[in-house]
């Protein structure tokens, strides 16, 4: 790993740090929009406190926070690939440029030491995969890197109540901030209740550490929804992604590429709108990823993270 220099001081020094994939930078908007959006994501993490540390793979080496020069180049360079974490070995023996998803952002944070990271939302199982087994690597990497993951939710063309089923199975704790629903993305409501919800950072970062003390060697996760101004409405959404799966399955699109074909069919029927929303959940989880983690740091620096080894009855 390489760690640039305000990542590693920011680490030497325990002050809050969030980490970042930059499967964003090469998989999203065309240059240089998509510079433009991971200097403005980085910037959220910083408006919330934390200093951000934009993972990407170069070399044979892991970067641990990217300089300017490294996003530019990363945005500007076609043709780099998605690394999950399945591919990252493979890549860095190659020695070639990889893009880090969610699931291998998680294991180069947790390599690094950073115990936060911020994604606008998350993978999860697909519809139809009682048929199909299609289970984003997203999901298995929570049950085991110990990093606290801040999202949207997961995206609308999953089956989200599975999704939900997966995480409770594999003892995945998943809290929403300030909202009772689990939310889907680019929509505030998914229809599926928040196992749990919790209103202030410091109970979230005492939550966190709470589930490392008890023992949980995988991931938090804690999901907060979009802006309701910048929201999409849920039924629009399934509408399009119900008639996007039906031409789907005929034209034979499977596996990866079918996240990408049933995300353009959304943003064609809301004519541009879930792009924008896009956006806004980036911004949004970044910022307060930011938050958390100077909660958990400040809860960590003051020696007793989960607050329960005072016995009932002394304070």
């Amino acid at each position: 790993m390489v760690f640039s220099e305000e990542v590693s001081e920011a680490i030497r020094s325990g002050a809050p740090v969030v980490a970042l994939e930059s499967n964003v930078i090469t998989h999203g908007l065309p240059y240089p929009d998509n510079a433009i959006t991971a200097r403005k994501v980085e910037e959220a993490v910083r408006a919330g406190g934390a200093v951000p540390a934009t993972i990407g793979v170069e070399g044979g080496r892991i970067l641990i926070g990217m300089t300017d020069k490294d996003i530019e180049r990363f945005a500007s360079r076609p043709g780099i690939p998605k690394a999950s974490s399945r591919d990252l070995p493979v890549v860095l023996a190659q020695g070639g440029m990889g893009a880090t998803t969610v699931a291998s952002s998680l294991v180069a944070a947790e390599l690094a030491g950073i115990p936060f990271f911020a994604s606008a939302g998350i993978g999860g199982v697909h519809r139809g995969a009682e048929n199909s087994m299609d289970i984003s690597a997203d999901l298995i990497q929570f049950t085991r890197s110990k990093v606290a993951v801040v999202c949207a939710g997961a995206k609308s063309i999953l089956d989200l109540g599975l999704t939900m089923e997966f995480l409770e199975t594999h003892c995945v704790p998943v809290v929403t901030y300030q909202f009772d629903e689990f939310p889907a993305f680019y929509c505030r409501t998914s229809g599926i209740r928040s196992p749990q919800r919790l209103d202030h950072a410091a109970v979230i970062a005492r939550a966190v550490e709470s589930h490392w003390a008890l023992g949980g060697s995988g991931s938090f996760l804690v999901a907060a929804p979009i802006k309701e101004e910048d929201a999409v409405d849920s039924r629009e959404v399934d509408s399009a992604i119900v008639d996007a799966a039906d031409a789907a399955e005929r034209e034979g699109v499977r596996g990866n590429a079918l996240t990408k074909y049933l995300m353009r069919a959304v943003d064609k029927v809301t004519e541009g709108r879930s792009a924008r929303a896009n956006m806004s959940v980036l911004i949004s989880t970044a910022e307060l990823a930011g938050r958390l983690a100077v909660a958990h740091a400040q809860l960590t620096q003051q020696g007793s993270p989960a607050g329960a080894s005072t016995p009932a009855g002394e304070r």
